[in-house]
């Protein structure tokens, strides 16, 4: 029988990481604009500039948050991630062994 272990593809979902990395831009876009005062009286080169920061922001996070998140997913080991867990994570294997301090 063939272990059902899941791929590194399976576990990285590429949509899914573009979907959360994009959520994660928008945010930052969002708050840009508002800490900034978009939606106050402002002069017309004053929104541009404006709008101007915000999109480099949301650039920054988008590409930041898959970096990130890329970096995070390299460390997973796909035959792991259906091990169970049946003790601390920071514990040690050996329960006779005392946690070094």
């Amino acid at each position: 029988m063939t272990e059902n272990r899941p791929t590194r593809r399976d576990i990285m979902k590429p949509v899914q990481l573009l979907g959360f990395a994009f959520a994660a831009a928008l945010f930052a876009g969002i708050i840009t604009l508002v800490s900034m005062g978009f939606f106050q009286e402002l002069t017309g080169d004053q929104r541009s500039h404006v709008i101007v920061v915000s999109l480099v922001v949301a650039g920054i996070a988008f590409i930041a948050t898959l970096v990130i998140i890329a970096l995070l997913m390299l460390a997973v080991d796909p035959a792991q991630v259906t091990k169970n867990v049946e003790h601390g994570v920071l514990l040690p294997e050996d329960e006779s062994e005392p946690p070094a301090s």
